[in-house]
């Protein structure tokens, strides 16, 4: 069977977002439904897995019924029932693993594990409902995903192959813009916050830029200190803190260590493009930072809409398409793996 006509439909509940898509030879989204829980978690600052549960627990019957009537489909309609397996909380995990294995036994469909991961890798190729045109893959070409609990940087040389070339040793970048929003007193989730309290503001200083044994990893948690004692600071002198200052200083520190490694890579590697995925990637700093200095080098950058980069469905959808076209099926036994990471290739 070839991606052509194949019919999938995807489940993903691996945090606080409920997302069912049904998606079309692997990159053609027919639907996309999420259920959002930030509203749900913003009073405590951050996500509390029993509550994210019990959403997931609350939405996914609704969500699933908005994306089949989106799609004009039935789940009889669909060759596969895909679902996100880890890595991610394991309450939130098992509600969406549990759900589809009833789906898929039910009517008697295939049941296709996803890598959450590579979901986010996927979603760069994905194209909505009536667009004919989308990007293409082009291999070799690296890949950042940044998300609230990744970030890593990994060569693709085809489909479903990756070599990690570097990764956070510490904080990830979103977990980063959260820790650092929190700290400035802006509100939850951090980076959206960050970004609009950023945006046409002077940075009011210059964060350091962390150094890191190997050339492509990632640090973050140096500059969140630093930003706390930039805090501390003020507070101790009486002074106003300057929050959009810092906050385009903060900014300005993350999106240059990203920018700056990913592109080193792939001119290193001699790419032929570079994507990136993950809600991180929704910062349009890091957008036009990645395209400026890529211009230069020649490259592409494949992005998903901002939409497509936080948790969804269809991002699901389009890594389970290949996956199920490379024969990989799930067993009824498939279960939660809150720690699963991608099987990187030796080299």
């Amino acid at each position: 069977m070839s991606l052509h006509g194949q019919l999938l439909l995807a489940v993903e509940s691996s945090c606080d977002e409920t997302g069912i898509a049904v998606i079309a030879d692997g990159r053609r989204i027919l639907s996309n439904v999420v259920a959002s829980q930030t509203a749900l978690h913003a009073a405590s600052g951050g996500i509390v897995p029993e509550v994210a549960a019990r959403a997931h627990l609350r939405w996914i019957v609704p969500v699933l019924d908005q994306a089949l009537a989106d799609a004009g489909a039935t789940v009889d309609d669909v060759d596969a029932v895909a679902v996100t397996y880890g890595p991610g909380l394991a309450g939130s995990l098992l509600v969406g693993i549990n759900f589809a294995k009833t789906l898929a036994w039910v009517h008697d469909k295939p049941l296709v594990g996803v890598n959450h991961l590579e979901g986010h890798l996927y979603a760069a190729w994905l194209r909505d409902i009536g667009q004919e045109d989308g990007p293409d893959p082009i291999f070799p070409l690296v890949a950042l995903i940044v998300s609230g609990g990744h970030t890593f940087l990994v060569e693709m040389a085809d489909h479903l192959t990756y070599r990690l070339l570097g990764q956070t040793v510490d904080d990830a970048a979103g977990e980063a813009f959260d820790k650092v929003g929190r700290l400035l007193g802006l509100p939850y989730p951090g980076g959206p916050a960050i970004s609009a309290a950023a945006e046409g503001a002077t940075a009011a200083t210059r964060f350091p830029r962390a150094r890191t044994a190997g050339p492509y990893d990632f640090s973050f948690s140096g500059l969140k200190t630093a930003v706390l004692r930039e805090v501390a600071g003020y507070r101790d002198r009486g002074a106003p803190i300057p929050i959009d200052g810092l906050a385009a200083a903060f900014e300005e520190a993350v999106v240059d260590a990203l920018a700056t490694k990913t592109v080193a890579a792939a001119d290193e590697y001699a790419v032929a493009a570079v994507a990136i995925g993950g809600g991180v990637a929704a910062n349009q700093s890091l957008r036009t930072a990645l395209r400026q200095r890529l211009d230069a080098l020649g490259l592409p950058l494949l992005v998903p809409p901002p939409a497509w980069c936080t948790d969804n469905g269809a991002m699901i959808g389009a890594a389970a398409g290949f996956r199920f076209l490379a024969g990989d099926r799930a067993s009824p036994a498939l279960e939660a793996i809150p720690n699963l990471s991608l099987a990187w290739s030796e080299g």
